[in-house]
């Protein structure tokens, strides 16, 4: 399992919100308060933001754990942005992709990050990957279930399906194939969010018209997060929150 965040507001550094609060990423990574599957987020990790008149995001990931890398410490405290997504990885299963695998995955204006594992992969979902264009296969980043996700749900965003419905669509499928698989997914342009629960935690504070943040967990003790329930697409601005039900796949 991993766990993740985005963030919609006003110009902040990253460090305000990835390390600094009592149980910021940084501090979830080992000690997780609401995490059920898995406890130790040392996979790898990474954070994408964007710069003002910029539309595509820039990336800094590693392979190994948030809390030993220092120039993290030192980028984080000086960036600033108004919309990120950070996460970091508890891997389902052992690989060598190091850095690939680790969240966010990206594409053009878009952040992109899994929370979960598809059960039985990769076998359970061959269907759904055989389905793919070939160059969208060629071109995935990593040998794991979050890298073929993100690619189904890039698909259907190329085909033009608005972010809330390429998530929910993605993990309707996928659910389908795959019972019992993990899908909290979550996704930005910088200008939006979207995001699924779907097997674990998903927490979302907003102060309309200043800023949103969607997380696995609440980074601190503020009473206004409020914990979104299972099986449920959220969609985001700076202004507005929509909870929309998603509906098991029956067999």
């Amino acid at each position: 399992m991993c766990r993740h965040i985005a963030f919609l507001g006003p110009p902040t550094a990253l460090g305000e919100l990835l390390v600094r609060p009592p149980h910021a990423l940084l501090r979830q990574s080992w000690a997780p308060r609401r995490q059920r599957y898995g406890t130790v987020n040392a996979d790898g990790f990474g954070v994408g933001w964007y710069a003002e008149g910029d539309p595509v995001p820039a990336r800094y990931r590693r392979s190994g754990p948030v809390w030993g890398d220092q120039s993290f410490a030192d980028l984080a405290r000086v960036v600033r942005s108004e919309a990120l997504l950070a996460a970091v990885r508890d891997a389902t299963l052992a690989g060598g992709d190091g850095e690939a695998a680790a969240a966010p995955f990206a594409a053009g204006p878009w952040l992109f990050s899994h929370n979960g594992a598809v059960r039985g992969w990769p076998d359970s979902v061959a269907p759904q990957a055989a389905a793919l264009p070939p160059a969208d296969l060629l071109s995935l980043e990593a040998r794991s279930d979050s890298a073929l996700v993100w690619a189904l749900v890039l698909h259907r965003l190329r085909s033009g399906d608005a972010p809330g419905q390429a998530l929910a669509d993605t993990v309707l499928d996928v659910a389908a194939a795959a019972p019992g698989s993990r899908l909290n997914l979550l996704l930005t342009d910088g200008t939006a969010a979207a995001a699924t629960a779907w097997g674990d935690s998903l927490w979302y504070l907003a102060e309309p018209g200043r800023r949103t943040v969607v997380a696995s967990e609440p980074y601190d003790d503020d009473p206004h997060w409020c914990e979104v329930p299972d099986r449920t697409l959220l969609t985001a601005t700076r202004t507005d929150v929509l909870l929309t039900p998603l509906k098991e796949p029956t067999a």
